[in-house]
């Protein structure tokens, strides 16, 4: 039934859980998922499109999960989400055509820069602040680049989603969480679709990584409603340099 033997197969569905659960909080469950795909035997290919399998199930638990308190509209959401769909979809056709060298080299650094960010900037907390972009140039700009970057090469932009409302669209850092989530959700979906042409997912572990990262999903982002910036941040710096050291692991 799985690609893979049913403990492997159980320890992706294990790692999707937690992926689930740190992903509707701050972003970064491909750090937790990825590897362990390519510990699993997949290739980098595969390893990234299973990802993307399991990846839409958590994004869009979260952001159902958030809108149902209140904390984001998805209804105002739809123009921006179909741009990163569309962005996403681009950046995934184009994997193998556009040169990634130098982004890679460059996002240790900029996750680096994004968890001393959130670290040690004071006053950062749940309370909107002033907008420095207005929405429509939001949606037109930052969001389909982000979302392009999303399906060219992935790891950290439920981060970039993230500084992104906080620093640009100046919401609170609840506020910003929520509104990542349709967008990643969107963004992935568009990976996913062009990686399934391409790219032959893992179907069946997928899904029931899916399954897990449903449950995940839930309860992160129900912890993050409740306690909000406190537990937002710390993780958000935890994942990025996290990913960060990952990355600089991998390339030495």
């Amino acid at each position: 039934m799985f690609e893979v033997p049913l403990d492997m197969a159980l320890t992706l569905i294990g790692a999707a859980f937690a992926a689930g659960f740190v992903d509707s909080i701050a972003g970064g469950g491909g750090l937790i998922t990825l590897p362990v795909l390519l510990l699993a035997g997949a290739t980098p290919l595969q390893a990234l499109s299973t990802n993307k399998v399991q990846g839409v199930f958590g994004a869009a638990t979260a952001a159902i999960s958030y809108a149902s308190r209140g904390h984001v509209n998805l209804r105002r959401q739809v123009g921006a989400a179909a741009l990163t769909f569309l962005a996403g979809l681009c950046g995934a056709f184009l994997v193998s055509v556009i040169p990634t060298e130098g982004l890679r080299l460059a996002l240790p650094v900029v996750l680096i820069g994004i968890a001393l960010f959130f670290a040690l900037k004071k006053g950062l907390d749940d309370t909107d602040r002033i907008e420095r972009l207005r929405p429509a140039a939001f949606t037109a700009f930052v969001a389909p680049l982000i979302g392009f970057y999303d399906g060219l090469i992935g790891p950290g932009a439920g981060a970039f989603y993230m500084i992104g409302f906080v620093t640009l669209a100046g919401y609170g850092v609840l506020k910003a969480t929520a509104h990542t989530k349709l967008l990643n959700f969107a963004s992935n979906l568009g990976g996913l679709v062009a990686f399934a042409a391409t790219g032959a997912p893992w179907w069946v572990t997928g899904l029931a990584m899916g399954l897990a990262q449903v449950a995940g999903a839930r309860l992160g982002s129900h912890l993050a409603m409740r306690v909000g910036a406190k537990v937002i941040k710390p993780l958000l710096v935890v994942t990025s340099t996290a990913l960060a050291l990952r990355l600089i692991w991998q390339m030495l």
